[in-house]
Parts: C-alpha cells; sequence; structure tokens
C-alpha cells in the first residue's frame, strides 16, 4: 500500500531523533520529569513517528517494522530495568537482520537491492529495462545488481558494528536511571553522524557504482537515467 504523503526528513529528524535525545539528556532526572517518565516521553516520539508512518502514510515495509520493534524493545529494557548490556545486541541486531535480508532477497523474485537503489522514485525504470532489452544486456546488469547488492548489505554491516561500538562505549549505567537515560539520549543524537553518514556513504558508492554501469550498458547521460519527476525538478 502507498499514499501520495511525502515523509519531510527534517520533521523525522526532530521527531525522532532530536527530541527524544534532549529529553533523555536534559529532563529524565528526578527533578524534571523522572528516570520513567522522562523514559517513556522520550520513546514516545519515535513510537508514535512510527504508528503515524504505519497507519496514515501506509509506510509498513519489512524496516519500518523492524524500527518498530526496535523501538519496543528499547522501552521494554528501559521500563522493566532489563541489563543495559542489551541495548548493544539490540542496536547491532536490526542493520544485521536488513544486512542478511538483502543477502536472501537475491535468491527471490524480488531483490531488496531494486527497493532501496534501482527503482521508480529514482531512475526511469521502464525506459532503462527497455534500452536493456534491445541492447540484450539485461542479463549483464542482473550482475550489476548483484554486486550492488553486495555493497547494500556492506553498508548495513557497517552499521551493524557502529551501533554496537557506540552503545559499549556510551552505555556504562543500569538501566532504569536518570544515568542511563543521559547516556541512551547522547547515543540517539550521536547516531545521525557516527552511524547512519558512513553507511548512506557506502549507499551513495553503490548507487553510483549502477548509475556507472547503467550509463555504460544504456549509452544514455546521467540526467536521461533519472526518473521524469527528478528531470522536471
Amino acid at each position: 500500500m502507498t499514499t501520495n504523503n511525502k515523509e519531510n526528513p527534517f520533521i523525522s529528524l526532530i521527531i525522532g531523533i532530536i527530541i527524544p535525545s534532549i529529553i533523555l539528556s536534559k529532563f529524565s532526572s528526578p527533578e524534571h520529569l523522572g528516570v520513567l517518565v522522562g523514559f517513556i516521553v522520550a520513546l514516545a516520539f519515535p513510537f508514535l513517528l512510527a504508528l503515524y508512518n504505519f497507519f496514515i502514510r501506509k509506510k509498513a515495509g519489512f524496516i519500518a517494522i523492524l524500527g518498530f520493534i526496535s523501538i519496543f524493545v528499547t522501552g521494554i529494557i528501559g521500563v522493566f530495568a532489563f541489563p543495559s548490556e542489551w541495548i548493544a545486541y539490540k542496536e547491532a541486531s536490526v542493520p544485521l537482520v536488513i544486512g542478511i535480508m538483502v543477502l536472501i532477497s537475491l535468491k527471490t523474485p524480488f531483490p531488496l537491492v531494486k527497493k532501496f537503489l534501482y527503482n521508480e522514485e529514482i531512475l526511469d525504470i521502464p525506459k532503462i529495462n527497455a534500452l536493456l532489452a534491445e541492447k540484450n544486456k539485461t542479463r549483464e546488469f542482473e550482475k550489476t545488481l548483484v554486486n550492488g547488492t553486495y555493497m547494500l548489505a556492506a553498508s548495513f554491516l557497517v552499521s551493524a558494528i557502529l551501533n554496537f561500538v557506540l552503545a559499549k562505549i556510551l552505555i556504562q549505567s543500569p538501566s532504569g536511571t536518570a544515568e542511563f537515560n543521559a547516556e541512551l539520549g547522547k547515543m540517539t543524537a550521536l547516531s545521525f553522524p557516527v552511524i547512519a553518514l558512513p553507511s548512506t556513504a557506502i549507499m551513495l558508492v553503490a548507487l553510483w557504482y549502477i548509475f556507472g554501469k547503467l550509463k555504460k550498458l544504456t549509452n544514455l547521460e546521467f540526467d536521461d537515467l533519472l526518473a521524469e519527476k527528478i528531470r522536471n525538478k
């Protein structure tokens, strides 16, 4: 299911990262919201954002569901004061599972690399596929997508490793304490520059690799590869 509602990445960044980080770091001490209430209020923002994506924007895909589960597990660990060490394994597990699913999808009719990198949101797929078929280059391009899949999976592996290391370094206090909340807030704030940027850089390299191969196989210029709605902007 899809809808025309477009996600605003700036608003998502504010709701999903900045506001929770501020609440956990500055307002979860006993003299403010308190440890438990501050923790719950902070997680409520990304939780409600996930619900909005599921039920309003109809973006209930595999990765969105994993993200929702990740938020829920974080809440369970904090509310029930489970060992804080679990955070590191939880943080690493989500991108690791996605990376594994990306590789497994190669054996299915619907490889995930097409959802991430080779899709109609970015590229003029009908025109490209027609040219590849006309030039008998479809099979050669399928090999390109396999290589792109490995690069995409590598980006999630890097994310898993960085998630684990960051959580291990920052989360030192027992869960259910103000110190734990502050550390979780700091980890959330650092997750974008420390984790998202390197992983995104690898994805961009994979996308550039696919673009380069497409230009060579179709003899189209870069702008001609792009989806019409992007070209018309």
